[in-house]
């Protein structure tokens, strides 16, 4: 693994250098969210399952979650609740291949795509997250 100079961060980033943090067992998936996201200037934790995801959750300043639904062990609806109650004003994305996720899962996050939608679909609603909302 590559080790963060922690330095690194004080520089000013082109584009919105929010930190995000991504949750997901398909280390593939996650690591192709990663590069991503960096590309379009995020700056991003990954963590490969839901207590590692609620560790670093926990320690750095995350600014938005990408977390996928179907992991073993804690399922992201369970994680997405274990953040509600610690930050709950941090904006999780949730992402599933499913489409039928129940209620109670999705009152959990602030929006919901499947994986099938792509990534451009992931950094609109990302950044419609961390956009100070208009509508308020």
């Amino acid at each position: 693994g590559v080790i963060l100079d922690r330095r690194i961060q004080t520089l000013p980033m082109p584009g919105q250098s929010h930190l995000v943090l991504c949750v997901d067992d398909e280390l593939i998936g996650l690591k192709v969210r990663k590069i991503l996201l960096e590309r379009a200037g995020y700056r991003v934790l990954t963590a490969a399952d839901g207590s590692a995801g609620l560790d670093i959750f926990s320690r750095e300043p995350v600014e938005a979650v990408v977390l996928d639904y179907s992991m073993p062990g804690m399922n992201g609806g369970e994680v997405a609740s274990k953040m509600r109650q610690t930050k709950p004003h941090i904006p999780i994305l949730l992402l599933s291949a499913y489409m039928g996720l129940s209620p109670d899962v999705l009152s959990m996050v602030d929006l919901y795509m499947t994986k099938g939608e792509g990534p451009p679909v992931l950094l609109q609603k990302l950044s419609s997250l961390l956009q100070p909302s208009s509508d308020a």
